[in-house]
């Protein structure tokens, strides 16, 4: 996502008076390139992307409800929400620094959630046998792979399939 000001032929840009200034401080920030249309209109000038911002940070589910946490706290200092989850995830010091200063960036920058990979999962010694979860999450059997269950790893695990052969699904359709 950029910024965009508004700047006159001169350099001078568009401030919070409504009036040009070479003050950068007081500048109209818009989110948008058409938001400034009518500003422009009224007071002249012309629109200038003035800054891109950083992409957000991917972060796991787990990490997203503590910052989120760290966000909403009143009690906390954000720092010590984020520093604490880093000491007690890592498994060494220097993880536990790459891991707080990748959570810092995030709750600054903003972050977003990873979506878990899936899978889906073959039935071992069989040609074209594929798993798929039934209603009641029994674990069933089937040819037809386009029918086929997804599968996380947490449910490989939980239902103890991970020495089958597996496939990673894509979101473009293609495994």
């Amino acid at each position: 996502m950029s910024l965009y000001i508004i700047e006159d032929d001169d350099g001078l840009v568009l401030g919070d008076c409504m009036e040009f200034e070479t003050n950068m401080v007081n500048a109209i920030l818009y989110d948008e390139p058409s938001e400034p249309e009518g500003d422009v209109k009224e007071y002249g000038g012309h629109v200038v992307k003035l800054v891109e911002s950083p992409a957000k940070i991917v972060v796991s589910e787990a990490e997203a409800k503590m910052l989120k946490k760290a966000k909403d706290t009143t009690v906390w200092r954000p720092a010590a929400v984020i520093s604490d989850y880093a000491y007690n995830t890592a498994k060494d010091s220097d993880q536990e620094a790459l891991l707080e200063d990748r959570l810092m960036r995030a709750y600054v920058i903003g972050w977003t959630v990873e979506k878990p990979k899936r899978w889906n999962v073959k039935v071992p010694h069989t040609k074209d046998v594929w798993y798929y979860k039934s209603w009641d999450k029994d674990l069933l059997t089937i040819s037809d792979k386009e029918l086929c269950s997804e599968f996380t790893e947490a449910e490989i695990e939980h239902y103890g399939l991970q020495d089958c052969e597996k496939e990673e699904v894509t979101d473009d359709g293609n495994d």
